[in-house]
């Protein structure tokens, strides 16, 4: 039988590496259906995971491919689905559910230019708040940005990792163009990739949602008799919905295991953070390009800094703060209508002007020479 892949190098398209850190990570179940720029991931892995002992099945729509992720989730494996826009809006009561059930599993976003179908062949990065906001109620969320190959297999692993860690539901935010693109790829020893698995109960333990920030997680088949709802519920699991002291301290639970290790979570590359005239906040693919427009930059003699988010969720105000101590402004480039420019102007709190560049339509990337032509155009209106 098979395993996950071995140290190696490939040429893989972006999917087939999320696929393939899937497998590392030891997912041995993934629910899906097919949709435009996501249908690799289900592709691959329908072939793959036979190999390793998973199983891998095309459900009716995405509302019953999230909800097989979350009972089998339940029965003991680590599981995944993946969708883009329409579907993740259809998977958005479950992913409520699973917040609410804290139940780990893994759903990746493609993103493609929306609303509705839009242009399902075409790259857009409109779903960034739908990654935070999306499901109802009081709630929190973890979502992950790559902007490689090689980071859609790393962050798929990182991605299981905090879903089986923190007991919860995470969002691989990825983006038609680095899910299609394909590009080098360098698979690490095994013993090198750190794999998180969730915490058991024993044989006595009988409250498996409260006694503790993150509690340990039983498997359905096990013995523990455990009521699973998303109703609001005790630390048993008993259906508890008439006391508000009880919804308050599950929700506020759920989210403060989240928010409390906001450090831990957060992950970005930084450049000239605090010794920058001008920063540039950006993820996803729209990320490509700030390379190249420090280097032009330089050459007009700005010297310019940048954040690229690795986690977009929980946001990283603190960093984007230092930033914006030293730097005269800050760039948000985003393949939407201002979704994360919004986020970096409550982070700064008026520390530092805040200037969108966005580009919609077409799924035409945001260039280097575009970048820094907004870039000179701002500074020189705002002296």
């Amino acid at each position: 039988m098979s395993k996950a892949t071995p140290p190696s190098t490939h040429f893989w398209q972006g999917n087939e590496a999320c696929a393939e850190g899937a497998l590392a990570a030891g997912c041995r179940f993934f629910a899906g259906y097919p949709i435009t720029p996501a249908t690799e991931i289900a592709e691959h892995i329908a072939n793959r995971l036979p190999q390793v002992g998973g199983i891998a099945i095309q459900m009716e729509d995405e509302i019953a491919s999230l909800g097989a992720a979350i009972g089998a989730s339940w029965a003991g494996a680590k599981a995944m689905t993946a969708t883009s826009g329409p579907g993740f809006s259809l998977m958005q009561e479950n992913i409520g559910y699973a917040f609410m059930t804290e139940t780990p599993c893994v759903i990746v976003n493609v993103q493609r230019a929306g609303p509705s179908t839009g242009q399902a062949t075409k790259c857009g990065q409109g779903d960034v708040m739908q990654a935070r906001w999306g499901t109802h109620g009081d709630h929190t969320m973890i979502a992950l940005s790559p902007n490689s190959v090689q980071e859609m297999y790393e962050l798929t692993v990182r991605a299981f990792n905090l879903a089986e860690k923190y007991r919860t539901p995470v969002i691989l935010l990825a983006d038609e163009i680095i899910a299609h693109m394909r590009g080098e790829i360098t698979i690490p020893q095994l013993e090198e990739i750190e794999i998180i698995n969730r915490k058991k109960p024993t044989e006595t333990e009988k409250a498996f949602f409260g006694t503790q920030d993150i509690p340990p997680m039983p498997t359905v088949g096990k013995g523990y008799n455990v009521p699973v709802t998303g109703s609001t519920h005790n630390e048993m699991g008993h259906r508890y919905t008439a006391d508000p002291i009880v919804h308050r301290r599950l929700v506020e639970r759920l989210i403060n295991k989240i928010e409390k290790n906001t450090d831990e979570l957060v992950e970005y590359e930084g450049h000239d953070i605090e010794e920058c005239d001008v920063g540039i906040i950006s993820y996803g693919c729209t990320s490509r390009a700030i390379y190249e427009t420090v280097e032009l930059a330089k050459k007009e003699h700005i010297k310019t800094g940048f954040i690229r988010l690795k986690t977009i969720w929980p946001f990283p105000d603190q960093v984007i703060q230092r930033m914006a101590q030293n730097s005269k402004a800050l760039f948000v480039p985003e393949m939407n209508l201002r979704q994360v420019f919004y986020e970096v102007k409550r982070a700064v709190e008026g520390a530092a002007s805040v200037f969108p560049v966005n580009k919609i339509g077409g799924g035409e990337m945001i260039t280097p020479e575009e970048l820094l032509s907004e870039i000179i155009r701002r500074l020189k209106s705002h002296g």
